[in-house]
């Protein structure tokens, strides 16, 4: 014991005397970690709750602006491209400027601009305030996880903190289609933007008591303005050209050329930081294969589950003919049984079992969610079709938390934004890629199946059969990548 002691006190002066070389606070109070802790799911929460709550309201928006249908993608465009290509960017300057300030600056930008959507009387304005809510969100959660892992450097407190974060992600779009429905139903869509208005406010004035304080590495550590706009200029043509293909398709001019031009500018980003005497991503951060691995699995996963989360939910309206709570309510369970196991099992498996194996274990429940769901029919009943499916959902709730503490494990003190912007940038990669591939596929085999007399209700199950077949490919082929990665050693 006296050794253990002596261990423990030599590694609190070691940290307390790192944390001044770099600018950081000593570790803060136990309340007040939680507090902080509190306020970054918060954050998460309300990110991911935005992009699931504005799905449900699109009609009624439609209708009060006029939007085209071309036009009203732009409602859910505009926040992708902004917030997708920027989380990188983000990410690395909480490190040089600091981590506090960048996650209450994007909060007070994402506050702001959700008021203006509210209030938006024109598409024009409803866009460009997406737009805004893009970069404000881009901002608070590309240091969210950063913030986290240096909060709670020890093991097991890490992994219950990823815990609730990672259940705020995993289970708030659930919530955001039910709350979504309920406040366009019972007020209209105005308050889907006006809702963030408290909670930016509680999380403002919370976060600048309860965040840790840090000053950041200075800017002149990663003053590669270059890099910055190659990183930047790559992302967004990628992104913006991934959300045109259900339009324009894959093979299209338009396509193909910002496809080009975002591999080649991302090529010159990647040339750029190997050379760059101070670079804004230093390359080491891919050297660790969980890192690398982690991502990759992300993008494929998150691919995947937008077959899942979305196609469902489709099904559930254009096929059984659910209204927008209903759908929402039968989504529930799913969040429910993600929240049960990410919060109350998943730290404990990750401690005993390795984060490898229980991604393993998740990844193997999503497979066989996504290939039972090839077989849902177009006349399916919601107990003894889908309700058993929406509890192998608990994949999700392993996958996740060992996801992302394996994607943060590289991150020292001083990248742990430029890593957590890393994973929240490949999740968004993951999701435009999800939504471009198999919703194309999905329309694709729909209309084909139409123009030859098919009924509606069975030609859209088809489509949707066909998406959620991709998916389980996609998780197969992440099991895959997930089974390369090391082997926790022996204790």
């Amino acid at each position: 014991m006296p050794d253990e002691q002596g261990e423990t006190m030599s590694a609190t002066r070691t940290t307390e005397l790192k944390n001044t070389a770099t600018g950081e606070q000593p570790p803060a109070p136990e309340a007040r970690r939680h507090l902080a802790l509190g306020v970054i799911a918060t954050g998460m929460l309300m990110v991911v709750l935005d992009g699931s709550i504005v799905t449900v309201a699109m009609p009624a928006v439609q209708r009060d602006l006029g939007f085209t249908p071309a036009g009203l993608s732009w409602v859910v465009n505009a926040y992708l491209i902004a917030f997708g290509s920027l989380l990188l960017l983000a990410g690395r300057l909480g490190d040089l400027v600091g981590r506090k300030r960048m996650f209450l600056a994007g909060t007070a930008v994402f506050t702001a601009a959700s008021v203006l959507a509210g209030a938006a009387t024109s598409g024009t304005a409803l866009v460009a305030a997406r737009f805004l809510q893009g970069v404000g969100s881009a901002m608070a959660s590309a240091v969210g996880l950063g913030i986290l892992v240096t909060l709670f450097p020890r093991p097991a407190e890490r992994a219950r903190a990823i815990a609730v974060f990672s259940f705020t992600g995993a289970a708030g779009a659930s919530i955001g289609q039910v709350l979504g429905g309920v406040l366009t139903d019972a007020l209209n869509w105005h308050w889907i933007f006006y809702i963030n208005l408290p909670i930016g406010l509680a999380a403002l004035a919370v976060g600048a008591y309860a965040l840790p304080a840090d000053r950041g590495l200075g800017l002149r550590a990663g003053a590669d303005a270059l890099g910055a706009l190659l990183i930047t200029a790559g992302l967004v043509l990628g992104i913006y050209a991934v959300v045109q293909v259900e339009r324009t398709g894959w093979t299209a001019a338009p396509t193909l050329t910002l496809g080009t031009l975002s591999l080649l500018l991302l090529t010159a980003f990647t040339v750029r930081q190997a050379k760059a005497r101070t670079p804004l991503m230093p390359l080491r951060i891919l050297r660790s294969r969980n890192v690398a691995g982690a991502n990759l699995v992300q993008i494929l996963m998150v691919a995947a589950l937008f077959s899942f989360q979305i196609l469902v939910a489709l099904h559930l309206q254009q096929v059984l003919g659910y209204g927008a709570l209903e759908t929402g309510l039968a989504m529930l369970p799913a969040a429910v049984v993600i929240g049960v196991i990410s919060l109350g099992v998943s730290a404990r498996l990750n401690a005993r079992f390795g984060e490898r194996r229980v991604l393993l274990a998740g990844l193997t429940l999503l497979a066989a969610l996504l290939a039972l769901l090839t077989r849902l029919p177009s006349d399916a009943d919601y107990l003894t079709d889908v309700f058993p499916l929406m509890l192998l959902a608990s994949g999700f709730g392993l996958a996740l938390p060992a996801l992302t503490s394996l994607g943060m494990s590289g991150a020292g003190p001083d990248d742990a934004g430029l890593a957590s912007g890393l994973f929240n940038t490949t999740q968004q990669i993951g999701m435009a890629l999800g939504v471009a591939v198999l919703s194309t596929l999905a329309a694709a085999r729909t209309d084909s199946l139409r123009t030859t007399g098919t009924p509606r209700p069975e030609a859209l199950t088809s489509g949707h059969h066909l998406a959620f077949a991709v998916g389980t490919g996609l998780i197969v082929t992440a099991m895959a990548v997930a089974w390369t990665l090391p082997r926790r050693p022996r204790a």
